[in-house]
């Protein structure tokens, strides 16, 4: 178990996204952090590059390359962070993952999202965890693989998710 004892109120942008960075580097590859595109929020994320074979310990799952994209909003006006923890299948069109932000306020403060490429196909509630952001990476990195396999597919496109509690 890791805790994390930092103050959440002096966090800088760049210095926790390097810190994400290295943490990932040990589980996944070519991590590296960038800056974030224009329609983004927040000023970085960090990516990393997946063989989900490997990841997910399943040689019958259909694509071999996936990537993480994590990405923290500090100072958002909310009593909380925005953050985006997403896994992204570039040859299925799929993003699932994790988005703490102002968005789908009916769903609470986080939310599980499901896009078929750029569209989203469902969002559910999803548990929020009030932590430092590096234990928000670990909680959410701990989950990814039940995530990942909890995507409903039809006829080779994500629809959605089976009712998960994350």
């Amino acid at each position: 178990m890791v805790v994390f004892l930092a103050n959440r109120a002096n966090l800088q942008h760049k210095r926790l996204h390097d810190r994400i960075q290295h943490r990932l580097s040990g589980e996944f590859e070519n991590v590296r952090r960038r800056r974030a595109e224009p329609r983004e929020a927040g000023p970085y994320r960090v990516v990393a590059d997946v063989n989900p074979r490997q990841f997910l310990e399943d040689d019958e799952y259909p694509v071999t390359t996936a990537r993480v994209e994590i990405g923290f909003q500090l100072q958002t006006g909310a009593p909380h962070e925005h953050y985006w923890f997403n896994w992204i299948e570039p040859e299925r069109s799929l993003l699932v993952g994790w988005h703490q932000d102002d968005t789908h306020d009916d769903l609470g403060p986080v939310h599980l999202q499901v896009n078929d490429g750029a569209t989203p196909v469902e969002h559910q509630r999803a548990r929020f965890v009030d932590s430092h952001p590096l234990d928000v990476v670990e909680q959410r990195g701990n989950s990814l693989r039940d995530l990942v396999f909890a995507v409903e597919w039809e006829q080779g496109r994500p629809v959605g998710l089976d009712p998960v509690s994350q």
